[in-house]
């Protein structure tokens, strides 16, 4: 479904993305992990063109979508995305942030639009809140919208850039739930996260990164039981014990 080579990005001389080459099978749940500036979300941008490379290609489908002739806008109707924040039009209801392209893009009739948004709306367990505007909902409650509006479009593909990084702690749990139920039904889903609980019982294959490259790809169970790079190694270490090595300075 997803496949790059050798795929390059630089921000003026920072060399963002080192020689990039995956693929992510139909209905595989790929994970993406590594600290902060390791090059996660820009790997996961570069595959709906929120950001461009400058060597290699990404294919989604079999089609080039740096290619020349391709319709950017087209390109990303195919492609879900669910950011960090949200990005709710405020202005709209849930029910409405819902319809919004399927009515103007897919040209769906709107009692269609309608049936289609309360449908997904359900799905993510927000029926009843179909009239609130973002606004009036929770952190969890206004991901678990951006998560229907974008499937509105019947995307083959999901991706999220740290979808729980903004929410408190107790909304987590909502929003993975949604996401493991796309999961389930066979979505193609490339996530960047540091959930690693939701890494370890959900996705098919993690992919470590750091300064740029991929150092480590595996199946959740080898990746969390003994990860290779040592890289990786204290990675783990330190996000599934992050109290570990803390002093104690209590009198």
């Amino acid at each position: 479904m997803i496949k790059l080579e050798n795929v390059n990005k630089w921000y003026g001389d920072y060399h963002a993305l080192v020689d990039i080459t995956e693929e992510v099978s139909r209905s595989e749940v790929v994970v993406v992990c590594g600290p902060s500036g390791s090059g996660k979300s820009t790997l996961i941008r570069t595959i709906n063109r929120l950001e461009p490379i400058q060597k290699g290609r990404i294919l989604l489908d079999g089609q080039d979508i740096y290619g020349q002739g391709v319709d950017v806008n087209a390109l990303r109707s195919r492609i879900g995305f669910v950011f960090q924040q949200f990005n709710l039009f405020p202005h709209l209801t849930a029910l409405e942030n819902c319809t919004l392209a399927p009515t103007h893009l897919l040209k769906l009739p709107p009692k269609e639009a309608h049936e289609l948004a309360m449908s997904l709306l359900n799905r993510v367990g927000l029926a009843n809140k179909a009239s609130a505007y973002p606004a009036q909902l929770s952190g969890g409650q206004q991901q678990r919208v951006a998560i229907a509006r974008a499937l509105a479009m019947n995307p083959p593909v999901m991706l999220f850039d740290e979808p729980t990084s903004a929410l408190d702690p107790e909304m987590v749990g909502e929003v993975l739930q949604a996401m493991k139920g796309l999961a389930r039904d066979g979505m193609t889903m490339v996530v960047v996260t540091h959930e690693m609980g939701f890494a370890r019982d959900v996705c098919n294959r993690v992919l470590f990164m750091d300064q740029g490259r991929v150092l480590e790809r595996a199946t959740p169970e080898r990746f969390f039981s003994r990860p290779e790079h040592p890289r990786a190694q204290k990675f783990l270490a330190d996000v599934l014990s992050p109290w570990q090595g803390i002093p104690d300075t209590s009198p």
